[in-house]
């Protein structure tokens, strides 16, 4: 009996967890050059959602799939559409938009305390890669 009480009780006061949801623009320029995301690094909790929204047509969002954690499911949003993602699996997600990504349109989600990567994958486009680069330069360890 006293079982079933103190399990009411937890269930009444327990507070569940809510999950985020995070923005990200896909624009055709702002202070860090042209074809940006804003922002373009995130660190999420699993479960938490992000919402692409493009501020011009022609971008998407679309992960990289030599930077896709384990057990991830990539994905790859239609051109010019708000997407929203509920990203699950931690690591580092590389993301892309895919007409832009020599342009170096790219960004990082970090879901969960994932470490940044020590390297880049060699298949990158040069923009892109520099792109990066300029982002992890800018991002505090966890």
């Amino acid at each position: 009996m006293l079982r079933i009480l103190l399990f009411t009780l937890a269930t009444l006061f327990a507070i569940p967890a809510q999950a985020e949801l995070h923005e990200v623009e896909m624009l055709n320029r702002n202070a860090q050059g042209p074809m940006p995301y804003a922002p373009d690094f995130l660190r999420i909790a699993p479960g938490d959602t992000v919402r692409f929204v493009p501020t011009a047509k022609g971008h998407n969002a679309a992960t990289i799939d030599s930077m896709l954690p384990e057990g991830a499911t990539p994905f790859k949003s239609r051109l010019g559409e708000v997407f929203e993602i509920t990203l699950t699996a931690p690591g580092i997600y590389g993301i892309k938009c895919s007409p832009h990504f020599a342009m170096g349109m790219v960004m990082l989600i970090a879901v969960g305390d994932a470490p940044l990567p020590p390297t880049l994958p060699q298949d990158l486009p040069p923009r892109a890669r520099q792109r990066f680069d300029e982002i992890l330069a800018r991002i505090p360890a966890p």
